[in-house]
């Protein structure tokens, strides 16, 4: 997978994923910290403003859909994971 911040696209094998701007912003953040975990609240802070407190659902949903872009199987993701009740990390190097 690469990032290509500039152009605002993740590729995978050399492929645009065609992400959302919502779902492109949550892994530019995730790949800027990899190795990190963020937390739910931290993710939704940084997108949607302080004012995004309470439910994550927005977020959740819009992980589904990055992982079925960008994961071979969404089921055993590859570059994202979840740290149940916690958020979510990018592997590094990815």
């Amino acid at each position: 997978m690469v990032i290509d911040y500039d152009k605002h696209q993740v590729l995978i094998a050399g492929e645009n994923t065609h992400l959302t701007q919502n779902e492109y912003r949550i892994v530019a953040l995730l790949g800027k910290c990899a190795g990190k975990v963020l937390t739910y609240d931290f993710i939704m802070k940084e997108l949607w403003g302080p004012q995004s407190k309470g439910s994550n659902q927005i977020l959740r949903v819009n992980m589904a859909n990055i992982r079925r872009k960008i994961e071979k199987n969404p089921a055993e993701p590859q570059y994202i994971f979840t740290e149940v009740g916690v958020g979510y990390r990018m592997i590094e190097g990815s």
